[in-house]
């Protein structure tokens, strides 16, 4: 059997039960699971591999990052967070949107997830922006394409999926000389690679905000900043500011590692939502566990299927033969750049985040070590590239939960997305080209 019938079963079967209108997770399966059948193998060894692949210590990081947004937002911590952003807003033209991007920063610090930052930062700032003027599309617009801040901002449940997904990889002799092993990709060292990636598309939303806004005559308050209202909000917001400081400091000065940070994020939040700011009551503690078994239990069957379909994928030789079909077509390290950012771009556009990492890290990552590229360096580019899908449809995930909270149409707040789309794929080419954006603080940090 050649490597072409494989791939055509596997791909042939996933992409036909996707067009069914089958979730990802069954489709990935049950193609995997045809596979088996198709190579003869023992289908035992289906649920073998897939048991193992919930087994690896930073995995537990991901129900616990989970949990800890979720009590965040029950605690009242998102909202201060918000609150204070918003005060900063005062007379700069676009100030409160601008503020939106910087909410979603925060927030995206917190939850490491893309439609709980649109939907935690939206349920506030989209009233908001409305009571100021703003067009209720533009609002939505702006939180939907800052809420893919959330998996790029540490902590990231993606960046998580990624160190996971890349480990026990076959690595080329040359790239284990200039990287070491796949195991060297620390889920840390992602975490810290993704702080001024994060920063770049912040800024770049920020600046195609102003101008947007000044074009739209989205002005700021006449009365200049009020200097109380920020004393006040900063007073209020004290502990919750200090979240992401204690969550992030604890993990870059190695005090605790990724999956203890997320436990120690969850008795942050609870101690102050309990004896600080007082709102977190059983009610919220039950509802934010049950968002927790339904989001986890959802990622963890797209793990278990992901696992098996990229094991296949390994075992046939696919990453290589696709690697050495893009080696084939040029070695122009910008050229291929391109092509993996397109290519990306369009997976995000249809695939969940989570499941294109699972099953296209084995595919992609052994390409990038052909050209040199480090693998850190490929991951965020990766979840960057991902992140844009979460504003873009017809998946577009964010857009639904903006659409949702403002009750605008899915099409007027994609139309009015557009351009925070292009400017977030511009800075994505910026840091694909420019590995010291995300290499600089791992090296600084001496990893």
């Amino acid at each position: 059997m050649t490597e072409t019938s494989i791939v055509l079963v596997l791909f042939g079967s996933f992409f036909a039960l996707l067009l069914m209108g089958a979730p990802i997770s069954i489709s990935l399966g049950v193609a995997a699971l045809a596979s088996y059948f198709y190579l003869g193998e023992n289908p035992i060894t289906f649920v073998q591999i897939a048991f193992t692949s919930v087994g690896s210590f930073p995995l537990m990081a991901l129900p616990a990052f989970i949990l800890a947004g979720a009590l965040m937002e029950a605690s009242g911590i998102s909202k201060r967070l918000v609150n204070l952003a918003e005060s900063f807003a005062g007379p700069v033209t676009g100030g409160i949107s601008a503020a939106a991007v910087l909410a979603c920063m925060f927030f995206g610090a917190i939850s490491g997830s893309g439609p709980a930052t649109t939907a935690a930062v939206g349920m506030l700032m989209i009233p908001a922006m409305a009571k100021r003027g703003y067009d209720k599309g533009y609002a939505s617009s702006v939180v939907a394409s800052a809420g893919g801040l959330g998996i790029i901002i540490p902590p990231s449940i993606p960046m998580v999926i990624f160190g996971i997904s890349a480990m026990g990889l076959a690595v080329p002799n040359a790239a284990i000389e200039k990287f070491g092993t796949f195991q060297s990709i620390s889920i840390s060292k992602m975490f810290i690679a993704g702080v001024f990636p994060g920063l770049v598309i912040s800024l770049s939303l920020i600046i195609v905000n102003y101008f947007r806004c000044k074009r739209l005559g989205y002005r700021g308050t006449a009365d200049g900043w009020d200097f109380k209202l920020i004393a006040r909000n900063l007073r209020t917001g004290f502990w919750s500011i200090l979240a992401p400081l204690v969550i992030l400091g604890g993990i870059y000065s190695g005090f605790f590692t990724p999956t203890e940070s997320a436990i120690v994020a969850i008795f942050y939040t609870a101690f102050v939502g309990v004896f600080i700011h007082r709102e977190l009551n059983w009610k919220a503690v039950f509802r934010s566990l049950e968002t927790t078994t339904w989001l986890s239990g959802r990622i963890m069957l797209i793990l278990f299927c992901a696992t098996v379909f990229g094991r296949l994928l390994i075992e046939n030789d696919i990453p290589t033969i696709v690697a050495s079909s893009m080696l084939e077509l040029t070695n122009n390290l910008y050229l291929i750049w391109l092509l993996i950012i397109v290519f990306l771009l369009f997976v995000g556009m249809f695939m969940e985040t989570l499941a294109a990492i699972m099953i296209l890290t084995p595919v992609l990552l052994p390409v990038t070590y052909n050209l040199g590229i480090d693998p850190i360096h490929f991951g965020i580019v990766m979840i960057c590239s991902l992140s844009i899908g979460f504003a873009t449809p017809p998946l577009g995930e964010n857009l639904f939960v903006a659409s949702g909270i403002s009750k605008v149409s899915l099409e007027e707040i994609t139309a009015k997305a557009l351009p925070f789309t292009l400017t977030s794929t511009i800075a994505v080419f910026l840091i694909a080209y420019f590995p010291e954006v995300s290499l600089y603080l791992p090296r600084l940090f001496g990893y």
